[in-house]
């Protein structure tokens, strides 16, 4: 299901405002907000304000959307002072990569030394 909300997904009504999750951004294209499992001292989600299940479902439509995921993160990098030290973005698609709530979302990590692990 693409450019609408989906009942059940929780992004989804996060983005719709029907949860008490604290917002670090949003506007009509994108929302940011803690991850509810931080795995480093600056762990946020970034999430198409429209419910796209993974990256397997962007149409050349959503990349306005997508673009402003990166504006976002780099907005927060500010926010947050890690600008110079380093931040990851990572965006998960399918079980196997680890993807489990499936609306497409960027994480944004930070805080602390990250060894590479691919």
């Amino acid at each position: 299901m693409t450019d609408a909300w989906m009942d059940g997904c929780p992004f989804c009504r996060i983005v719709r405002g029907e949860t008490d999750t604290r917002i670090l951004y949003q506007d009509d294209l994108v929302t940011a907000f803690p991850d509810i499992r931080p795995i480093a001292p600056y762990h946020f989600l970034i999430v198409p304000n429209v419910h796209l299940e993974s990256v397997n479902e962007v149409e050349p439509a959503h990349e306005a959307a997508l673009g402003r995921m990166f504006s976002v993160a780099r907005r927060l990098a500010e926010d947050y002072h890690v600008t110079h030290s380093g931040y990851r973005l990572i965006v998960n698609t399918g079980p196997h990569a680890g993807q489990s709530v499936f609306h497409l979302h960027m994480h944004f990590i930070a805080g602390r030394h990250m060894p590479f692990r691919a």
